[in-house]
């Protein structure tokens, strides 16, 4: 195991697939993960969506067609995801991506959730 940032798996392999508004990653261990953007948007690491704790994270709703633009490498322990809505705060470390993509069920299930409760929608407003 790798303590340098605590990252345990480190990836091997990274696909940007911008015309399919996706990024895949194969890690060292054989796992891989196809993460939409959309879904790497709503997850960002970033304190304007975390917050400072759990109970600050914000539900962003209307990122349905949102797309990568281009990653950025950071240091050797993570990447900044340059979305086309401008956001590029988020820094996601190996161990955040990894714990995404093992995730990605429950996590994307509770933000439908979330989304629901709030009374907001994945699909941008249409203004007349």
């Amino acid at each position: 195991m790798s303590e340098k940032f605590g990252a345990e798996h480190w990836p091997i392999e990274i696909r940007l697939k911008q015309n399919e508004r996706a990024l895949e990653i194969d890690f060292d261990d054989g796992k891989s993960f196809r993460y939409p953007a959309e879904f790497l948007r709503v997850e960002s690491p970033s304190a304007e969506l975390q917050g400072h704790g759990p109970s600050q994270k914000q539900i962003l709703g209307e990122r349905a067609h949102v797309g990568i633009l281009a990653l950025e490498p950071v240091g050797n322990y993570a990447v900044r995801i340059k979305f086309d809505d401008l956001h590029d705060t988020g820094i996601y470390s190996w161990a955040y991506l990894y714990e995404l993509g093992a995730n990605q069920a429950e996590l994307w299930s509770r933000y439908l959730t979330a989304l629901e409760e709030r009374g907001l929608s994945r699909e941008p407003k249409r203004h007349s």
